[in-house]
């Protein structure tokens, strides 16, 4: 196995090592969680530790990518694991912000749907021999849900400071572009999907 896959692999290790970071029962087993405050804005170490767990996951899916092509290391596998890696790293980050009440479920489902709409259509358009290419709105919406999730992360600093919802516009520009992105894939596959034969 390559380094580009096996960083894609670490990244998918990550997750649940981010999921259990996040939900683990701290004040069951007695565990003060340190709160720092910037003027009125809190923020935890939980938190913080999180943003460092998911930066280094992002940072394997920008490295993993370069490696690949500066190096001719592209493979079958590599096509198959990476978009995996980085849906399961957004998505659980987006479940969880749902799970501790941050963001509304209404955001996320709508981009879980499309998330799950497009695997659907590039799997019939394999099937017929057409290859789905990730295109510039999808790779727009992935670093919007990463800069989403990190300014979150942030408690909205230090825009929050300034009385700016920068996460809340982050959150609904990406889930815009997420459906935009969907309904041009559908458009590419629209003569595969909607073909009688």
């Amino acid at each position: 196995m390559n380094l580009p896959n096996r960083l894609s692999l670490f990244r998918m290790i990550l997750v649940p090592v981010i999921v259990l970071v996040a939900i683990f029962p701290y004040a069951q087993f007695q565990l003060q969680i340190p709160v720092y405050t910037f003027d009125f804005v809190s923020i935890s170490l939980l938190n913080i530790i999180l943003l460092i767990l998911f930066a280094i996951a992002s940072f394997t899916d920008f490295l993993d990518g370069y490696i690949a092509r500066k190096y001719k290391l592209i493979t079958t596998f590599g096509k198959f694991i990476d978009p995996i890696a980085d849906k399961m790293l957004v998505n659980t980050m987006f479940i969880l912000f749902v799970y501790q009440g941050i963001v509304p479920v209404v955001a996320v489902l709508l981009m879980l749907w499309r998330d799950v709409i497009v695997d659907m259509i590039r799997m019939i358009t394999s099937g017929k021999g057409k290859v789905m290419a990730a295109g510039y709105l999808g790779k727009v919406k992935t670093v919007a849900q990463m800069l989403t999730i990190i300014v979150i992360l942030l408690n909205n600093l230090p825009f929050e400071l300034m009385s700016l919802p920068v996460a809340d516009l982050l959150l609904w520009f990406s889930v815009s572009v997420s459906l935009l992105s969907g309904y041009f894939y559908f458009q590419q596959a629209k003569d595969v999907l909607l073909e009688s034969k």
